[in-house]
């Protein structure tokens, strides 16, 4: 009766302190902007049961992927057993499901999956302070929370040990006839235990049973109110956090609807009554609270294992930036913001900011939003809105950022384009080839089938005017029906965007969508990856819908349909590696397209160590293109051409004209021009027709 008192007294202290301790988080979580995310509810559950119950990322890494399985499942079927010690510490009976008779093969069954959890965690610790996998050991790994991985590690080894010597002890008690201790067989792994405890006497082996009881419960307890406090809360989290997540692509950036207004009000859209009501506290984000709650979710779901860190072409390279270290400041900023610091109310220091306070303009301007940190994180986790957000405020209301890139975007004002061109120069590309313009198709009364969408690049960049005329040729060749906009066409804002300039993107994706909406264009064709990412993705939120398909879709596409035949010995004996643009592959999971284009080259195709999801950034996305790299160990082009060097390939095949630039300059760095090549899949495609 006593024991039954005192463990309903320990089982309510448990519930009221983890009530409150949850309860406060969640009310820092809500200090966040609101966001209604009610849509597909479907495809949310799908994801949530995949990723977060069926730990479906985590296998990307097979190693950690399949030990955190272990874990991960081992500590939830075990702690079913949970429900028999809740019936027996409330009722005070003796293993209450014993009747059952499949008894000792569930408990068996269990302690399996217990032995699996010490393997695991025992594996973690020598993985981690032994071996010191890198990705742990980073400068924001500070004694703390290597302290708390190691506290988690060692609490359910012993944890599901107490539960072996329980079970032995309990065994050899039932072997002796002990009254209470009822017969139920034996159990498979803790049975291997028996030995060394049949010589001992029955008070002891009562006194290793009941100890093993409530060192587990009270264990278990103890680690339930000690996991608010620890990364280990995504136990809980990652649940809703998926199930929160983005279903957009990740290179998908969302909308800020009052700076729509305000440019539609510039571009005389809407009347200057349409915002005249309109407060807006701050454009971006300067403080933890200025986030959208899902990203102050996402910091708390945050299981700083690093695999992000792993991942981000800023980090390997030896820059500042950690997409760990963002999630893990947004948290400890939200935290003393919200009063809940390791349980106690400390005021939040009002000068302080997580722009500036925890977080360096540095760090946010090594990212070059790649996004393979979030393609990496298990539990959905997006690092890079956090720094668009931050950059965004920096743009908007401080007018910050490097002066280059800035620059680049007064360009993309004045002139359409990132660079001081003419807009008038912008059909220059296409001297000597036949090229329709959909302004001359229309006063003709057609309407063509595709728009051509050429890009800044394509239109203005030397080396990637070459690939516009190569695709130029094989639409030609093919006789499709397509145009351009010449000097219509405006820069998409892509820039712009990522650099975190919001009004200078919406009023160049808004010039667009009104030219294109006016030509009632549907089909768009691009070589440019970040311009068939925003034009797909992003346009739509403006108005903007178009069936759009990279170069590379397309002529997988003509190749498939037989239209295209690349037979010609050009390339014979050529060894080619093909390079993944981020928001191509990783952006829009367009993997196959360009090498099912590549496969049909008569060449020899050889993949770098790190392709397709993996693959590593060129290192000039985000606006990194037109500014100067953060200090580091090196940079990351020159990271990405050394790799595609030491495949011995011919060739590097690119499909981006920001990667073009990159895996250019890292060959000419290497001193490799001679042995060397870089080209796009158009400009191979047109040396196999001879066009």
């Amino acid at each position: 009766m006593i024991s039954s008192i005192v463990f309903i007294l320990i089982l309510v202290i448990t519930i009221v302190l983890f009530y409150k301790n949850v309860s406060a988080i969640v009310s820092n979580i809500n200090l966040g902007k609101d966001l209604t995310i009610n849509d597909n509810k479907a495809a949310r559950w799908k994801r949530m049961f995949r990723i977060a119950i069926g730990q479906g990322k985590m296998i990307k890494r097979p190693v950690s992927g399949i030990l955190h399985i272990m874990v991960y499942a081992g500590f939830i079927l075990v702690n079913i057993e949970m429900l028999e010690i809740m019936i027996d510490g409330i009722a005070g009976t003796h293993r209450f499901f014993s009747f059952l008779p499949f008894y000792n093969v569930m408990i068996s069954f269990f302690e399996l999956f217990a032995l699996s959890v010490i393997a695991a965690c025992i594996i973690f610790l020598i993985r981690r302070n032994i071996l010191r996998v890198k990705r742990f050991h980073t400068y924001e790994m500070t004694l703390w929370p290597l302290t708390d991985a190691n506290i988690i590690l060692i609490t359910e080894i012993l944890l599901m040990t107490a539960l072996f010597f329980m079970n032995a002890a309990d065994r050899v008690l039932q072997l002796r006839g002990l009254e209470h201790y009822m017969q139920t067989g034996p159990f498979l792994f803790s049975s291997m235990l028996v030995p060394l405890l049949k010589n001992l006497p029955d008070h002891t082996l009562i006194l290793i049973d009941k100890t093993g009881w409530w060192f587990h419960i009270v264990g278990v307890f103890a680690f339930l109110n000690y996991i608010p406090y620890s990364k280990h809360f995504h136990v809980f989290l990652s649940f809703p956090n998926v199930y929160y997540g983005k279903l957009k692509p990740p290179t998908y950036i969302s909308n800020m609807e009052a700076i729509t207004n305000e440019v539609k009000v510039a571009m005389g859209v809407l009347g200057e009554e349409a915002v005249a009501d309109v407060e807006i506290e701050r454009f971006g984000a300067k403080d933890a609270k200025d986030l959208i709650w899902k990203s102050l979710m996402d910091s708390y779901t945050c299981t700083e294992c690093g695999r992000c860190v792993a991942v981000c072409p800023a980090n390997i390279t030896g820059k500042l930036l950690s997409p760990r270290k963002i999630m893990m400041d947004t948290r400890d900023r939200i935290e003393e913001t919200g009063y809940h610091q390791i349980g106690v109310k400390v005021k939040a220091d009002e000068g302080k900011t997580l722009l500036g306070g925890y977080i360096t303009q540095e760090e946010i301007w090594a990212c070059t939003t790649c996004n393979a940190c979030t393609n990496e994180c298990p539990v959905e986790i997006d690092q890079v809105s956090v720094i668009i957000e931050l950059r965004r405020y920096l743009c908007l209301e401080e007018t910050g950022g490097p002066a280059t890139l800035n620059g680049a975007i007064n360009n993309i004002e004045n002139n359409g384009a990132p660079w001081q061109f003419s807009p008038e120069d912008r059909m220059l590309w296409a001297e000597g080839l036949d090229v329709p313009l959909m302004a001359d198709k229309i006063a003709e009364g057609k309407s063509p089938g595709y728009l051509f969408w050429v890009g800044s690049a394509g239109a203005f960049d030397d080396r990637y005017k070459k690939v516009t005329r190569s695709f130029a040729k094989i639409l030609n060749h093919l006789n499709i029906d397509y145009a351009v906009l010449g000097t219509e066409e405006s820069d998409s804002g892509d820039i712009a965007r990522r650099a975190g300039n919001e009004m200078i993107y919406q009023m160049q994706a808004l010039m667009n969508i009104e030219v294109l909406n006016g030509y009632e264009v549907k089909k768009i064709i691009t070589c440019d990856p970040h311009d068939f990412n925003t034009i797909k993705n992003e346009y739509p939120d403006l108005g903007g819908n178009y069936e759009i398909m990279h170069h590379t879709q397309f002529l997988q596409q003509m190749i498939a349909d037989g239209k295209l035949n690349l037979n010609s010995d050009n390339l014979k004996d050529k060894k080619i590696t093909y390079h993944d643009p981020c928001y191509l592959g990783r952006g829009n999971k367009e993997y196959e397209a360009p090498r099912s284009v590549l496969d049909a080259l008569p060449a020899s195709k050889i993949e770098m160590k790190r392709n397709k999801q993996f693959a590593l950034c060129c290192g000039a996305g985000g606006g990194q293109m037109f500014k100067e790299a953060e200090k580091g160990d090196k940079e990351v082009f020159i990271e990405r051409t050394e790799e595609a060097l030491d495949t011995g390939a011919d060739i590097i095949c690119t499909a981006c004209p920001f990667c073009m630039t990159m895996m250019t300059d890292g060959i000419k760095y290497k001193n490799k021009e001679e042995e060397v090549k870089n080209y796009d899949i158009a400009e191979l495609v047109t040396m196999s027709l001879s066009i």
